[in-house]
């Protein structure tokens, strides 16, 4: 039993979870695990260990963590992106101050904000009726809040191919040629918004693309179809058909925003996060780009009222 190497599925029924759940913890590194070819498996040792980490007397360690302020994380929750997961990072580096990500895709990490259950979203919303990214969701929800919208980068969105694109996808009617196999986003994904919207102006049925109901919670897991031949075609970001040797065609541009929700306990952090980001140190640090647009980095594009009393 000990030699047992479980699957990201076997564990999700183990611990009763999500599978992007498991996939959450070990990109985190709380799960360790490893690959056979493009296979991630746990072994039963790691799972064990895990399950006694969660064991840790809770209610000490919570009292501990909310009396001392300097210790709680900003809670980061939405979109993932490469861009992102460096800027955790570098907090950690530069600031010594940590950010604990969640990526849940851009609807749901802006509810989380609106709940109160993060400090920080990270969105790129398309809404279909202004064709403007972001702040018409930001307007409905947040009235009373203090809060401030920050550009993070442009990104291009297309088709993910594999190389020479041997299926000649280059317009969303291709898609719907059955011999065509594609690749989703989960709903609520900033992504999937985009592609629903693109799929309506082009009128075409969702039911006429072979795997529309096939999801998956990031771009990498979503362009690995395309690697490992499951799929012909996933619609997503430049970056991770670069980060897989794909290839890629272009559809649109869309804006990445981070919104920051202030509250007294949190305020600090917050205003020094956004002055790291309008920080060339910050700007510096950002090598990997192809498929990014960072010119207007760290712009205040939208903050409440109430927000501009404390002008970051």
């Amino acid at each position: 039993m000990d030699g047992k190497a479980y699957t990201p599925d076997e564990v999700a029924q183990l611990f009763q979870i999500s599978k992007h759940t498991v996939y959450e913890l070990i990109k985190r590194g709380e799960l360790q695990a490893f690959k056979v070819g493009n296979k991630m498996r746990i072994e039963h040792t790691e799972i064990e260990r895990y399950k006694d980490s969660t064991k840790a007397p809770a209610k000490k360690a919570q009292v501990e963590q909310f009396d001392t302020n300097t210790s709680l994380p900003i809670r980061l929750s939405g979109s993932h992106d490469f861009l992102v997961e460096h800027f955790v990072k570098q907090t950690s580096k530069d600031l010594q101050l940590q950010i604990q990500p969640t990526y849940i895709g851009s609807l749901e990490g802006l509810m989380m904000l609106y709940r109160g259950q993060s400090d920080i979203a990270a969105i790129h919303l398309l809404d279909p009726a202004s064709q403007e990214y972001n702040l018409p969701f930001i307007h409905q929800l947040f009235v009373y809040e203090s809060i401030s919208v920050v550009r993070f980068v442009s990104r291009e969105q297309g088709f993910i191919v594999a190389k020479g694109n041997p299926k000649g996808i280059n317009s969303f009617n291709d898609l719907a040629g059955k011999n065509v196999q594609f690749v989703n986003r989960q709903k609520g994904a900033g992504t999937r918004f985009l592609f629903d919207s693109m799929l309506s102006k082009n009128g075409i049925d969702p039911a006429d693309v072979n795997g529309y109901s096939t999801e998956e919670w990031n771009h990498l897991s979503t362009a690995s179809y395309i690697s490992r031949g499951i799929a012909d075609v996933a619609f997503g970001i430049q970056s991770a058909a670069s980060h897989l040797g794909l290839d890629f065609i272009p559809v649109a541009k869309e804006q990445f925003d981070l919104v920051f929700r202030f509250t007294n306990e949190n305020k600090q952090k917050l205003t020094d996060l956004i002055h790291y980001l309008q920080s060339p140190g910050f700007k510096s640090s950002l090598t990997d780009l192809e498929g990014y647009d960072i010119r207007d980095l760290g712009t205040v594009i939208y903050q409440t009222s109430k927000q501009e009393e404390t002008r970051c």
